[in-house]
């Protein structure tokens, strides 16, 4: 339908076609986490978007693509450093860290849960979640060198590995384990390992 502007026909805005893309991707979301990707098909997808089937291969070519598009719709791991960084306070420096990145996690609990148990069967998801875990290696590094003291830059590599992991295994556990306080006890571990010798 053509909408008319001083007299002339005017073309519709893009935002009901955005919104459509939004709601398919909300859809596939729920419908993954609920199901699973293998038992939801994209007829279910449209359905619970309201748009129709066609729609959803016009945004996504093939259905893998959703997943990769919900990977992206994570929130971003970067941490502003300033709010973070407590200078020669590495242990406080780094619990700050993993409380932020925490409340960023549990705000897309659902969302991770899905994407870690597909990551096993879709090479694409996989990779994203590497690349968002290298993320978090470079931003404890970035945090430890404004906190520390002139660490050694192997040890820095080291600590920030190791807590990425730690965060990765907490992440990856929440909601289905008894919450695990080993973030702490790494913490004071990396701290010691990078106070003066």
């Amino acid at each position: 339908m053509r909408e008319f502007t001083d007299g002339k026909p005017s073309r519709r805005r893009r935002a009901p076609a955005a919104s459509a893309r939004e709601r398919i991707l909300s859809a596939a979301g729920e419908l993954f986490a609920e199901s699973g990707f293998a038992a939801t098909p994209t007829s279910r997808i449209a359905e619970r978007a309201g748009v129709p089937k066609g729609l959803i291969h016009y945004y996504f070519r093939r259905k893998p693509d959703l997943l990769v598009a919900l990977v992206d719709r994570l929130p971003a791991e970067r941490v502003d450093v300033r709010r973070i960084v407590v200078p020669g306070d590495v242990a406080g420096t780094l619990r700050r860290l993993v409380a932020e990145l925490d409340r960023r996690f549990e705000a897309t609990l659902p969302l991770h849960h899905l994407l870690w148990r597909e990551a096993d069967t879709h090479s694409a998801v996989r990779r994203a979640l590497r690349e968002r875990f290298r993320a978090v290696v470079a931003q404890v590094r970035e945090v430890v060198t404004a906190a520390a003291p002139a660490p050694a830059h192997a040890d820095v590599d080291t600590a920030a590995v190791l807590l990425a992991r730690v965060i990765d295994h907490r992440h990856a556990v929440a909601g289905r384990a008894e919450h695990d306080e080993s973030a702490d006890r790494e913490i004071e571990f990396i701290a010691r390992g990078l106070g003066p010798r």
